[in-house]
């Protein structure tokens, strides 16, 4: 029930009678403004945003409109498909197939070396566009990161959070910014070397074309390499929430009054939005996996295949090339193992806790159980008091009895629920790594008998 009064001053009262709270236009006002101050993780678990824009998603949406990734609109989704078609596609065919190397030049065929590396790197940029393509189409930039999810957090989770969308891109500029600089060294010595020969002299003779296509393959690296690594830091990033909520399922086996169906509803949240980052990024992360896998070993056997001089003229790109695709994988697959890391440990965590519980509890029922049998005499005497006193017995060890149940339940159900990232029902766990390692090893190895058989 809410009344209004007005007094002589033309000031509003509202008295709600519900809660006896009296609100007045001043504080309304004061208290927008300090929630509006406020980051939208920071709020508190009942707060809404009035605004699909927050300042947490600022830093995304301005990378994905300079990276002409922004499908919000039509024309937004124009540029992006123009761009990607001209920097992923028809730009490197071109640099592949118009540039001649003098008779004057060093030694070292770079010719062959560029387009192996080409190849590559516009699978994986095809590879990364689709992957965001599909994700921007069916989920949205808010549902992909779960922030909508994160009102159910505590302010540790949403804390820890916002701290890891500020330094998300943090991870893009220490793979992209290095490789760049060393990308631009060698395309200066790279171009000031070899010549372009367009079919048919379609541009007159006194345009610099070795300058406009220094300019446009750099252009092109940026794009391809900058769209590859930013779905590996939203893997990432993923990754990081959930290791987060599970740092805060961790606090919840903290003392004996933990509740075990608040422990399993948590657990159940964080095994469905697992599982959505399983579906979701499993296509991106094989396939990325066979494409590097096919391109290592590819320049692998080039390289060792060719015996003429090694330098950073013929054999800089490969070198550039192989450091931004490790760096990618191994971020997705470093963040992927950490996830699943942690599934599979709260079990050891959920043991220790249902030990520790079962231990302090049966503790105190032989504390309470001391006391009759210390005035078993007098206990005799009174059958009222005896019938009573059994009464509250019975109850307290059925109350136990259904509290070590549901906990061994809770145990049950961990130990076949503790998957983390999988990838069609594997788990990319450091077993899986491991696998990985002695599969890539293998192959190095055979590589490396055929090349010194050959040679």
């Amino acid at each position: 029930m809410i009344n209004t009064f007005t007094a002589s001053d033309d000031t509003l009262i509202d008295i709600h009678f519900s809660s006896r709270h009296l609100t007045f236009p001043g504080e309304n006002i004061r208290s927008d403004q300090l929630q509006a101050s406020v980051p939208l993780l920071l709020r508190p678990s009942d707060a809404r945003s009035k605004s699909l824009l927050s300042d947490e998603l600022r830093s995304f949406r301005i990378s994905l409109k300079w990276c002409a990734l922004d499908h919000s609109t039509c024309i937004g989704k124009f540029v992006s498909y123009f761009i990607f078609v001209f920097l992923a596609i028809i730009l490197p065919m071109v640099s592949s197939l118009f540039i001649r190397v003098p008779s004057s030049a060093p030694a070292g065929d770079p010719i062959s070396h560029n387009k192996l590396v080409q190849l590559p790197e516009s699978v994986l940029a095809f590879i990364a566009f689709f992957t965001l393509f599909r994700f921007f189409k069916r989920y949205g930039l808010r549902q992909l990161l779960f922030l909508d999810d994160l009102q159910e957090d505590s302010l540790f989770i949403r804390r820890g959070y916002s701290h890891e969308l500020d330094k998300a891109f943090r991870y893009l500029a220490c793979i992209l910014f290095p490789s760049f600089i060393v990308e631009v060294a060698h395309k200066i010595i790279y171009f000031s070397t070899v010549k372009i020969s367009l079919p048919c002299n379609v541009c007159p003779g006194n345009i610099p074309l070795n300058s406009i296509m220094f300019v446009l393959v750099l252009a092109s690296w940026v794009y391809r390499t900058g769209v590859f690594l930013l779905v590996c830091v939203l893997f990432r990033l993923t990754c990081e929430l959930q290791i987060l909520r599970f740092e805060g399922l961790h606090k919840l086996f903290d003392g004996c009054e933990s509740d075990a169906g608040v422990i399993f509803r948590e657990h159940v949240r964080i095994k469905k939005q697992l599982s959505f980052t399983s579906h979701r990024y499993r296509f991106f992360i094989i396939s990325c996996l066979v494409t590097i896998t096919v391109s290592q070993f590819g320049s692998l056997w080039l390289v060792l295949g060719y015996n003429n001089e090694k330098n950073f003229f013929n054999s800089g790109d490969l070198v550039i090339c192989s450091a931004v695709q490790l760096s990618g994988v191994f971020l997705c697959l470093l963040g992927a193992a950490r996830i699943t890391h942690r599934a599979q440990g709260i079990v050891s965590i959920a043991t220790r806790w249902h030990m520790f519980v079962a231990s302090a509890s049966t503790r105190i029922d032989q504390g309470k159980n001391h006391v009759p049998e210390a005035d078993e005499t007098l206990a005799s005497n009174a059958g009222e008091n005896e019938s009573d006193s059994s009464d509250i017995f019975l109850a307290i060890s059925s109350q136990d009895s259904y509290s070590f149940q549901t906990r061994q339940a809770l145990v049950a159900y961990l130990q076949h629920n503790n998957g983390g990232i999988t990838l069609f029902g594997f788990a990319l766990d450091r077993g899986l790594l491991h696998t990985l390692f002695a599969f890539e090893f293998s192959l190095v190895l055979w590589i490396l008998s055929k090349v010194v058989v050959l040679s």
